[in-house]
């Protein structure tokens, strides 16, 4: 059994993000840069006005003064007639500010009629003007390699002037469900020996999130020889093989036999944690594949924690991108975590961490209300007080 900082080592180690592919902006979101992003113009590329209102020269600011109107300036707009004394140009947000102007006085400070513009109020010490490249230069460096795009990023990408970006491929995931128990959701209240197959959707949800792309979600029963013929499609069409179930040591434990015709390499198996004790991640014909635990609450600690970041990692991420674990104040006591390192279930009230009551490994209703995964250490006493933890959010 191997420590949950090893196992997270191991995979930082072994795991190589897949290759790049171009696409268009509107393509981009959430995809995770393979390119460093410079700025290919300026923003601003001149002087513009912050406000709408008239351009004009600090020398002839004044309340009362009284300039000739010479011209207009809009944003995208032909530019402006330079300023002489005396003169003022109307300009608007985002348009080009004329040579020779200073400043901008807002337009709720003035009166004009067309061809005079008088200033009839006091017009606060900003200059209202946002100068050629003050928000970055040409050449700027702006979006680091590894950067998951987002609609913030996204602005920045498309103001640097890009129309096509460099972005990691998404990982091509199939799921595997396993267990002789399991029917399709709809179909177990036919039979009272069935439960319905909830792992995978999770999971697929899960993969989703972290940028994969689901290419199929398969389910076998716990026989050898099928689950062998599963294991042969499901590498010919991933990137990366999740299984679910199967992953314990008992008879009918099939999960990593399933891969033995495809000579399945581990990379670890066991990690001492709860729940999830059984995951293993390993590879096989060049692809990774990951068992969870068939428990659902088990199965999606294990892939929050292990399949997040397996798929960061195959598309440039770093781990702690992945698993960006933040202190946060906990409100209740957390149950004893034994020998293992424990990720309790909690919600985040106003007075901080508190763990859901059912911290079952098979627990399935109290997984809609966990927001956030509390790591707790080793210990045996009833309960655990912490004034602060580490919390992932779930």
């Amino acid at each position: 059994m191997i420590a949950f900082d090893k196992a997270l080592a191991l995979l930082a180690e072994n795991v190589l993000a897949l290759g790049s592919e171009h696409v268009e902006l509107i393509e981009a979101n959430e995809r995770v840069l393979a390119e460093p992003i410079h700025a290919v113009i300026a923003s601003p590329r001149c002087a513009v006005s912050a406000m709408d209102g008239y351009a004009l020269r600090d020398t002839d600011a004044a309340v009362g003064a009284r300039l000739r109107i010479i011209g207009e300036s809009f944003a995208g707009g032909t530019p402006p007639p330079a300023l002489s004394q005396g003169e003022c140009v109307r300009i608007f947000t985002g348009a080009a500010m004329p040579d020779g102007s200073d400043r901008v006085v807002m337009q709720e400070n003035c009166t004009s009629d067309g061809t005079e513009m008088a200033i009839t109020a006091e017009f606060g010490p900003g200059w209202h003007v946002r100068q050629a490249a003050s928000d970055f230069a040409e050449g700027d460096l702006l979006l680091s390699v590894g950067t998951l795009l987002d609609a913030r990023t996204m602005i920045t990408l498309a103001a640097a002037d890009r129309a096509t970006v460099s972005v990691y491929k998404r990982p091509r995931v199939v799921i595997i469900a396993t267990g002789d128990e399991l029917a399709p959701p709809g179909s177990a209240r036919d039979n009272p020996l069935k439960i319905p197959e909830s792992v995978s959707f999770g999971v697929a949800a899960l993969a989703q999130q972290f940028g994969a792309r689901i290419e199929a979600r398969l389910s076998g029963a716990d026989d050898l020889a099928a689950l062998q013929h599963l294991a042969g499609r499901a590498l010919s069409l991933a990137n990366v093989v999740v299984v679910t179930g199967g992953a314990s040591v008992g008879e009918r434990d099939y999960a990593k036999a399933m891969f033995s015709e495809q000579e399945l390499e581990l990379l670890f198996e066991k990690v001492a944690i709860k729940p999830g004790k059984p995951v293993w991640i390993g590879r096989s014909q060049g692809r990774w594949v990951i068992g969870l635990p068939g428990n659902p609450t088990s199965a999606l600690v294990t892939a929050r924690l292990f399949l997040a970041p397996l798929l960061g990692l195959l598309q440039g991420r770093a781990i702690n991108s992945v698993l960006d674990w933040i202190q946060l104040p906990v409100a209740s006591p957390f149950p004893a975590s034994g020998n293992r390192t424990t990720f309790a279930r909690a919600i985040l009230s106003n007075s901080g961490l508190v763990p859901l009551g059912n911290q079952d490994s098979g627990a399935q209703a109290t997984l809609s209300q966990a927001k956030w995964l509390v790591r707790c250490e080793p210990s045996n006493d009833q309960a655990v007080i912490y004034q602060t933890a580490l919390a992932l959010a779930f």
